[in-house]
């Protein structure tokens, strides 16, 4: 089981179909930059998401990890989470994110990480019986 870094729409995406689970079944651990925990968590309350609780909860639990990153420049303009992803994944010598914003995506391949996402992770739950094929 090898750890990822993960963007904040595969964490929105799973917490809102209440399969946040798999992440921590399918990696063990999780790292998220500091970027992504704001707008996720921060954001996500002040909106009344109850998914910003959901992935709140799996940092209490100490699997779903945060870490702060400075931001590595690339050749395609990114939103600040995308950016930290990247970042973050480099930083930690992580050759796969989940991310699922194409431009993230090709970024990502421009840098030599393997992106990764949401529907990879239910294809691999579902390959690995963590769900069912009617779940999927």
């Amino acid at each position: 089981m090898t750890s990822i870094v993960s963007n904040a729409t595969p964490l929105i995406y799973l917490a809102k179909t209440s399969r946040l689970y798999l992440l921590k079944k399918l990696f063990g651990e999780v790292f998220i930059p500091e970027e992504v925990r704001n707008e996720v968590v921060d954001k996500g309350k002040q909106l009344g998401e109850r998914d910003a609780y959901i992935v709140e909860k799996a940092i209490e639990d100490g699997w779903l990890r945060v870490l702060n990153v400075q931001i590595a420049e690339t050749s395609i303009e990114l939103e600040p989470g995308e950016a930290t992803v990247l970042s973050l994944a480099k930083n930690l010598g992580r050759g796969e994110i989940l991310v699922d914003e194409v431009s993230a995506r090709t970024a990502a391949r421009l840098m030599g990480i393997v992106p990764r996402c949401t529907i990879f992770v239910l294809s691999r739950a579902l390959e690995v019986k963590e769900i069912s094929l009617n779940e999927f």
